[in-house]
């Protein structure tokens, strides 16, 4: 008669649990909040960005540690789910915004500026989000390829320079060109993008303890190891 092997949960030793499911949480919940804060345009002084730069250079920090420890399938995967959410809360918002208000409800135009549907603003975000983000997964990836577990500063900050050059660029275009002009236009733009560019780099002290944790906690993580794409 053939033994079963010991079942985990009646030894009471528990099987160690990875971070992945922690960390798509998190990256798609920071997505959801910046999408909103970018319907608020911010100036100071001649520099004029949005809401969602406070929150959405996170993203990135996120997307690499899922790239750096998990490889380019499963960052892409988690990349897809915050497209999906991103999606679903666009048209969960315009189904409410149509929605008759009830006689007691006074903030139905208030509404409608802050979570307003406006095609160009959601076309804008999904589309800047996606390329952004698949692209600074797929950059990082390629170049741990090369580097292994080395040069970890190089792998998150390439990343970050190509995919926040793609989202910015993206977004940009598709949300403001010709709403903001001129110079204002492209201070709006350059200003975004070395911002992002920016805390990437200023983060970088957190990013490295962060990435060496979870891969100490992550059971099926292989030391230079790299997903192919």
């Amino acid at each position: 008669m053939t033994e079963l092997p010991p079942d985990p949960t009646l030894s009471g030793s528990k099987p160690r649990l990875g971070n992945y499911d922690l960390i798509v949480v998190l990256f798609c919940g920071l997505l959801l909040i910046s999408n909103i804060g970018a319907t608020k345009l911010i100036q100071f002084g001649p520099i004029i960005t949005d809401g969602g730069a406070i929150l959405f250079p996170l993203t990135y920090i996120l997307g690499d540690v899922l790239s750096e420890v998990y490889g380019f399938r499963r960052a892409k995967r988690a990349i897809l789910m915050g497209f999906g959410l991103s999606v679903l809360a666009a048209v969960t918002f315009y189904l409410v915004q149509i929605a008759p208000a009830a006689d007691a409800y006074t903030n139905q135009e208030a509404f409608e500026a802050v979570l307003g549907f406006v095609p160009r603003i959601v076309l804008a975000s999904i589309l800047g989000y996606l390329a952004g983000q698949l692209l600074n997964a797929y950059v990082l990836v390629k170049i741990k390829e090369r580097t292994k577990e080395g040069k970890l500063w190089l792998r998150l900050i390439g990343s970050t320079v190509v995919g926040e050059l793609a989202d910015t660029l993206v977004f940009c275009t598709i949300a403001f060109f010709g709403v903001i002009t001129g110079w204002e236009f492209f201070s709006y733009v350059l200003t975004g993008y070395l911002y992002k560019v920016l805390i990437e780099v200023v983060f970088l002290p957190i990013t490295y303890p962060v990435i060496a944790m979870v891969k100490r906690h992550e059971p099926d993580y292989v030391p230079g190891a790299a997903v192919r794409v």
